[in-house]
């Protein structure tokens, strides 16, 4: 009897990776999936929260994606272990901070310590040659398989034509006949092969859900770094960036002010982590400051709550301004006006 091979496939929740667990699938390979969690590909929580994007899904595609295949889906936390890649990438960023090339020769790395530990025999991934310019070029495809250790033992099922063989090839395990030559950014015939496996839903491709692909969202990244004096985050910093205006009046702190409901009530979890302020006499956002404001500081930061408040006209405002201690006080101030505030606040 034939031994049935195991594959693992990363699954990030997106077409192409959906497509290559399926291939290998139709082979009559074992394949389970790993997610690699990393806290930044955390798309489904800005749509939980903010309106405009209440008519995307809401789910988590990794998961989703396992379930259409009838796979397992092994979601591992590397959150810790991943700073370093963000930190320090040896390849270097893309066109923000994101580290690309680093992150897939790491995540493979890992896929490659799990199959040893859980007896697999191979690693797929959904990459396919040229459709994104760093991690996915025909020179760096041999980097990645080389300087994660996986060496052949990493299969593209999408674009394994346009590559050597690898082991699962050579041994019979897999049948070369059974892969694909995709290369190039058109998607179209991705969307053929989703098609011809009777995938009609599936997450939208070429997005990713990568915040540091986010040239806003980097920028945003490097202002914390800046602030703080060096490279370090935690996961609210990570969640906290993708909420709210992002405005800083001075190097020693910010403020983030929620731009609706939803955020508000998001920012409402973190009131007692920082001196938060909301208005009283109108309707208005809640807002965060972020470092050690003076009294000058928060006196300037509420009239910058006031400005986006519906008192923004209005001569004077009463806002609320809780400590981190849950001491509260109120403060009357004038709503700061457009032209005061200097585009540079703007994070």
């Amino acid at each position: 009897m034939t031994e049935q091979r195991k594959a693992v496939a990363l699954i990030s929740g997106g077409l192409d990776s959906l497509l290559a667990a399926k291939v290998i699938q139709e082979q009559g390979i074992h394949v389970e999936g790993i997610n690699f969690y990393t806290g930044f590909c955390v798309e489904g929580h800005t749509h939980a929260i903010r309106k405009k994007d209440q008519k995307k899904s809401k789910r988590n595609n990794a998961l989703w994606v396992a379930e259409q295949l009838g796979i397992k889906l092994h979601i591992v936390d590397i959150v810790e272990e991943y700073k370093d890649i963000v930190f320090n990438p040896k390849h270097g960023y893309g066109a923000n901070l994101n580290p690309c090339l680093d992150c897939k020769i790491f995540m493979v790395s890992k896929a490659l310590e799990w199959i040893r530990k859980m007896d697999f025999d191979f690693i797929i991934t959904g990459e396919v040659i040229g459709q994104r310019p760093m991690s996915q070029r025909k020179e760096t495809m041999p980097v990645v398989s080389g300087e994660s250790g996986a060496e052949d033992l990493l299969l593209r099922p999408l674009c394994a034509k346009n590559l050597p063989q690898t082991l699962p090839e050579r041994e019979g395990w897999v049948e070369r006949g059974g892969l694909y030559d995709f290369s190039g950014r058109s998607r179209k015939p991705q969307m053929a092969l989703a098609a011809k496996f009777g995938f009609e839903d599936y997450a939208q491709p070429a997005g990713g859900c990568c915040f540091l692909t986010d040239a806003q969202y980097s920028v945003k990244l490097a202002d914390l770094w800046r602030a703080r004096g060096s490279k370090q985050y935690e996961m609210d910093d990570i969640m906290l960036l993708k909420v709210g205006r992002h405005l800083r009046p001075a190097p020693h702190y910010k403020v983030i002010i929620a731009r609706e409901e939803g955020e508000g009530n998001f920012l409402q979890g973190y009131r007692k982590q920082f001196v938060s302020i909301k208005t009283i006499s109108h309707a208005g956002p809640l807002a965060l400051i972020d470092g050690e404001p003076r009294a000058a500081d928060i006196e300037l930061a509420a009239r910058l709550v006031a400005r986006y408040s519906q008192g923004r006209d209005a001569d004077l405002v009463e806002l609320e301004v809780m400590d981190r201690q849950g001491t509260s006080r109120t403060l009357k101030v004038e709503p700061i006006k457009p032209h005061e505030i200097p585009q540079e606040w703007h994070i």
